[in-house]
C-alpha cells in the first residue's frame, strides 16, 4: 500500500514513515463534524465515555486508568481544562457569585461595601480564570489525600491523576445543578443550597474512594476521608487568610 501523505510503501493500518492512517476518509459532513468537534474542542468518544464511568464506577474506572488502561478514557487534565472553562464561561456570563459565603466581614458600613465590592472583583476574575484556578486547586486536594492515604499503595503522581478526575467529576456536579444556582445567585438560599451541592460532592467523593482503594477496609477508608478533607480545609482557610488580608491592607493603602 502506498501511503497518500508521503509516497512510503508499508504494510498494515498505519504509515510507518509519517503515522498517517491507511484508510483516509471521503470529506463529508460527517468527517467535517468530527474534526471540529476533535480539533477544535479536542473531543472525542473517550470524553463521553469518561464522564459515564465517573458517575457509574469513577474508583474503579480511575484505578483502571493508573494501571495502564487509558485508551478510551479522556486525559484528566484535559477534562479539567475543558469542564473548568465551561463552567466559569457559564458563571461569567450569568453573573454567579462563586464566591459568595467564602468571606465574612465587620466594620463601618462604607468598609463592608468596599470589602464586598472587592470580593466581588475577585469573584468575577475566578469565574474569568476558572480553569486556572482549578488547576491550581488540585495540588491542595493531592496534598490533603496524600497525607490522608500515606503509604497506601500509590504514590504523589498516581494521587494527582486520582484528583484530577475528582475535581473533573467535582466540576460536572456544579454543571449539573447550574440552572439551580443560576436560580438561587445572589439569593438568602445562597449558602444553603452550596452546603447541600458540597454535601453531595463529599458523597460522591467518598463513593469513588470506597471503589478506588479496594483493597482496604471501608471504615478506614471513611476516616482517612474525612482527614483528607480536613487538611485540604485547613491549607484553603490559611490561603483564605492571605486573601483577606491583602484585600484589608488595600483598602487601608486606598
Amino acid at each position: 500500500m502506498t501511503c497518500k501523505n508521503c509516497s512510503n510503501n508499508f504494510e498494515g493500518k498505519f504509515c510507518n514513515e509519517c503515522g498517517q492512517p491507511a484508510s483516509t476518509h471521503d470529506l463529508n459532513f460527517h468527517f467535517l463534524v468530527h474534526d471540529i468537534q476533535h480539533g477544535l474542542f479536542h473531543l472525542d468518544k473517550g470524553f463521553l465515555f469518561t464522564i459515564k464511568e465517573l458517575f457509574t464506577r469513577p474508583g474503579h474506572m480511575i484505578r483502571e486508568y493508573l494501571r495502564g488502561k487509558r485508551v478510551s478514557h479522556f486525559k484528566p487534565v484535559s477534562l479539567i481544562l475543558i469542564l473548568a472553562g465551561a463552567y466559569g464561561l457559564l458563571s461569567h456570563f450569568f453573573h454567579i457569585d462563586i464566591l459568595n459565603g467564602t468571606f465574612h466581614v465587620s466594620g463601618s458600613k462604607e468598609e463592608e461595601e468596599e470589602i464586598k465590592q472587592r470580593v466581588s472583583e475577585l469573584s468575577d476574575w475566578v469565574a474569568s480564570h476558572y480553569a486556572l484556578v482549578s488547576l491550581l486547586s488540585l495540588p491542595v486536594f493531592t496534598l490533603g489525600i496524600f497525607i490522608g492515604f500515606w503509604k497506601k499503595g500509590y504514590n504523589l503522581a498516581e494521587y494527582f491523576v486520582l484528583n484530577a478526575y475528582l475535581t473533573g467529576q467535582h466540576l460536572l456536579i456544579h454543571i449539573l445543578f447550574f440552572p439551580v444556582i443560576y436560580l438561587l445567585n445572589a439569593t438568602s438560599w445562597q449558602e444553603s443550597f452550596n452546603v447541600f451541592l458540597n454535601t453531595i460532592i463529599v458523597i460522591v467523593t467518598l463513593w469513588t474512594l470506597l471503589q478506588f482503594f479496594d483493597h482496604l477496609k471501608k471504615w478506614t477508608i471513611i476516616w482517612r476521608t474525612v482527614m483528607s478533607f480536613l487538611i485540604s480545609a485547613v491549607i484553603y482557610i490559611m490561603v483564605g487568610i492571605i486573601l483577606m488580608l491583602n484585600v484589608l491592607s488595600s483598602l487601608k493603602a486606598s
